[in-house]
């Protein structure tokens, strides 16, 4: 059964595991207001510790995934509140996509549309990201005056090789989903009518696996990417030791079937978590 935010812009399904998430104003090609960014941090909450969710798929409803940033209600409304209200719609917005990076689930971006802007920020949140063909990327900020801020240049440079990245945030041009997977803005893109199937398939791998072990490597790849390598190798010990520390038993008990049972093969599968 679908639920609805408390204004009713961000809608949510969660069957067999899976939350799936949606942007919910198809009349604005689901751009990202205030009361929307509101809401994504209210649904955040309430499914962040679900024990019927192991994966958050985010999409857009619609024709889009999100517009970016809507102009009239993030933009004009709030910088005529002076700079009080533009410093509390940037904590909101930003707010929700740190919470999204640093998620207990794992996320995927599932890109049914229009990615511009601003929803490069989510984008990026997600720790993976398929999108359709069909799909259109930008960094249209150029073609009316500013640069691309809120993080999308960032991830431009974190995602992107740095000539097409320059290019990308430059020219202000659109690119279409495959493109954007041979860039490494998205995982693959995939034709619109296929896309779900595919998120869902890579969802149900995920679920397979121990949500101890999935926290502790996410957070270990955007972490470390900054880090020497002696110090990544450190941080990694430790964050094992502290994911042993949550779940020691899940560790031994894929040990144990490995070894002692003989009943899988990491390098092919993971073991039945459902039985440590």
């Amino acid at each position: 059964m679908t639920e609805m935010s408390s204004n009713g812009v961000v809608a949510y399904d969660v069957e067999g595991g899976i939350a799936w998430v949606r942007f919910n104003r198809p009349e604005k090609r689901n751009a990202m207001s205030p009361a929307l960014n509101r809401d994504m941090m209210e649904v955040l909450d309430a499914l962040e510790f679900r024990d019927d969710v192991g994966v958050l798929v985010l999409s857009g409803e619609g024709t889009a995934w999100t517009a970016g940033m809507d102009l009239k209600e993030y933009f004009r409304e709030t910088e005529a509140q002076g700079l009080a209200g533009t410093r509390k719609a940037q904590r909101e917005s930003y707010g929700w996509w740190r919470r999204l990076r640093w998620y207990q689930k794992p996320t995927i971006a599932m890109v049914n549309g229009w990615c511009f802007g601003g929803g490069y920020g989510p984008l990026f949140a997600c720790d993976l990201a398929f999108a359709a063909e069909e799909a259109k990327f930008g960094l249209s900020e150029i073609n009316w005056g500013i640069l691309p801020g809120g993080g999308a240049t960032k991830v431009a440079q974190e995602l992107l090789p740095f000539r097409k990245a320059m290019y990308h945030a430059m020219m202000g041009e659109n690119i279409d989903g495959r493109t954007a997977a041979e860039w490494g803005l998205v995982n693959e893109a995939l034709p619109l009518a296929a896309l779900k199937d595919r998120v869902k398939e890579v969802a149900g791998v995920l679920l397979q696996k121990n949500p101890v072990a999935l926290k502790a490597t996410k957070d270990a790849m955007r972490r470390v990417v900054t880090m020497s390598y002696d110090d990544a190798e450190d941080y990694l010990v430790r964050a094992q030791e502290a994911a042993n520390s949550y779940d020691n038993d899940g560790r031994k008990e894929g040990i144990r079937q490995f070894i002692d049972e003989k009943s899988y093969k990491p390098g092919l599968g993971a073991y039945d978590k459902d039985r440590a």
